[in-house]
């Protein structure tokens, strides 16, 4: 019954376009979306109003959250949900905002005790229920779709990544076949990155993506929106894989 109701819930909100004042911060901090056609503008529109109705947000560190943050990090996010069948980001329960950079503590080992550490991030996304984000890099990123740089996309890539239970560089594919093919094309490319990271080589992916596969396929999921003509070119595979997942080709865009 629930699942009815959230199903009916959403096609109802899905049909609905966004107001003027919330088009107007979208045309104005999320500029990638000028390159999408009516078609997809519309979709796109209706899946922010799902996210914003479904989403909680908290202002962190002094932030006061306005309109305009909720609405320029849901378009953002919203961009991976194009053409794909899915369940608005299930994982996520609440998208926390902090002003600038903030310091997370983190937990390393140090001969066998265990030392509380801190560590300045943009950005992070847990495995129950949470995003975390730097508005000054959310919007930036927003604001500059070309440079493959965009924290909001990294962030909720992760969460697609991990809607399978574990974020491990390989999200739910679908058909079984399809991983045979992901894993020897992204595998590949990461071979090929950190090989060039270890020997002091320059790549046009950007090297945090020689961390470990998850963060591999979050930064090559930068890359393919905001350069998807370099990626096409020069990892022509890999940009395939991306496309069929994504259902998108933005470098006919």
């Amino acid at each position: 019954m629930f699942d009815l109701f959230k199903s009916h819930r959403r096609a109802a909100l899905r049909k609905g376009p966004l107001t003027a004042a919330e088009r107007a911060i979208v045309a104005k901090n999320v500029l990638y979306v000028a390159k999408l056609d009516d078609a997809d503008r519309k979709e796109l529109e209706g899946l922010v109003r799902v996210f914003l109705a479904e989403k909680s947000f908290e202002g962190c560190g002094g932030l006061e959250l306005t309109e305009e943050i909720r609405v320029t990090i849901a378009a953002q996010a919203c961009l991976l949900l194009l053409h794909r069948e899915n369940d608005m980001y299930p994982g996520v329960d609440a998208i926390l905002v902090y002003p600038g950079a903030y310091r997370a503590p983190t937990e390393r080992s140090a001969g066998g005790v265990v030392v509380e550490g801190g560590q300045a991030r943009l950005g992070e996304s847990w495995t129950r229920g949470v995003v975390v984000l730097a508005w000054d890099h959310v919007r930036s990123g927003a604001a500059q779709p070309a440079d493959g740089q965009n924290v909001v996309l990294h962030e909720f890539a992760h969460q697609l990544d991990g809607e399978d239970g574990s974020m491990d560089g390989a999200p739910d594919l679908g058909a079984r076949a399809r991983y045979t093919s992901w894993a020897h094309v992204l595998g590949d490319e990461f071979g090929e990155l950190s090989g060039k990271i270890h020997e002091g080589l320059r790549s046009d992916i950007d090297p945090y993506g020689a961390t470990n596969p998850a963060e591999f396929f979050a930064v090559v999921t930068e890359m393919f929106f905001e350069k998807p003509r370099a990626m096409k070119k020069r990892h022509t595979e890999l940009y395939e894989e991306l496309a069929a997942f994504y259902r998108q080709d933005p470098a006919a865009r």
